[in-house]
């Protein structure tokens, strides 16, 4: 039986991204996953990790046999323990929505970061992504309803509506609570979410870290695939929450909000599923 073993990958590994074919005929097992450690931007084009009790990087766990894990050595610049390495190769912990595990991850001494800028929330696609000018958008929960917009006179910045997008591999659950009851989050698994596809500018952008609370580490920003009218969009923008807990009832003025932005937008059987979910958490 071949052997395998579980990779973390952070930065050029990750899909979309100019090293992921590396990770050739490997099983994806998580792409919205995170382990400990501080992210560093090199200068170079791709990032560097090092180790850390508290602080949180995010990246994408596979399954690898020997031979990719070859390849992985020999881009990270790994030949054995023992010799002074590019990256050292580790084995820590890794969470995903569902468990944790042990797998491998590829880090950097400390003192090689010593002159390096740190990447702002742990996440590499995050640094790349959120400095754009134009962003897609894909909003899920309360963020569909153009009424929320209008009572924060920001309507205007979501005024570019590009269709209906389906976020493939997620559901939809209820993960963060607050004192009135919990809010709308997206976790890995097998199923689609429907939401609404924004073009936004950094305005906006800024008014949703606002909104999603995003400097007060209860959602982050992610970079997922979204399919609209049978097109595949990579990395557009959405908001995931961050420390998730057991699923409880939104209060109903959120819940009015979700199918109010959602109704004569996503499909039926979707907007029915929404209903059902939402009695059901009831």
């Amino acid at each position: 039986m071949e052997k395998t073993y579980k990779v973390f990958v952070y930065g050029t590994l990750r899909e979309h991204e100019f090293n992921h074919h590396f990770l050739n005929g490997a099983v994806c097992l998580a792409r919205q996953c995170w382990t400990h450690g501080i992210l560093f931007d090199t200068g170079l084009g791709y990032p560097a990790m090092i180790t850390d009790k508290v602080n949180v990087i995010y990246g994408e766990l596979y399954e690898v046999n020997e031979i990719i894990l070859k390849k992985l050595d020999w881009l990270e610049g790994y030949e054995a323990e023992g010799i002074d390495n590019e990256y050292e190769r580790i084995t820590q912990t890794i969470f995903t929505d569902h468990h944790s595990e042990q797998a491998i991850v590829y880090s950097y001494l400390h003192k090689k970061v010593e002159n390096l800028s740190m990447i702002n929330g742990g996440d590499w696609k995050r640094h790349l992504y959120t400095n754009k000018s134009k962003l897609l958008y894909f909003a899920y929960g309360s963020c569909m309803d153009n009424e929320r917009f209008k009572l924060g006179k920001v309507d205007h910045l979501f005024k570019n509506i590009v269709g209906c997008g389906l976020a493939t591999n997620f559901s939809l659950a209820y993960t963060v609570h607050f004192q009135d009851g919990s809010r709308a989050d997206m976790i890995e698994a097998d199923d689609i979410v429907e939401g609404k596809v924004y073009e936004i500018n950094q305005e906006a952008l800024h008014y949703l870290y606002e909104r999603e609370g995003v400097m007060a580490n209860i959602y982050r920003p992610a970079f997922i695939n979204v399919e609209i009218n049978g097109v595949l969009h990579k990395n557009v923008l959405t908001f995931l929450v961050m420390n998730k807990k057991e699923e409880v009832a939104p209060p109903e003025h959120y819940s009015n909000e979700i199918l109010r932005g959602a109704k004569g937008f996503v499909s039926s059987g979707y907007y029915r599923k929404l209903e059902k979910k939402l009695l059901t958490l009831k």
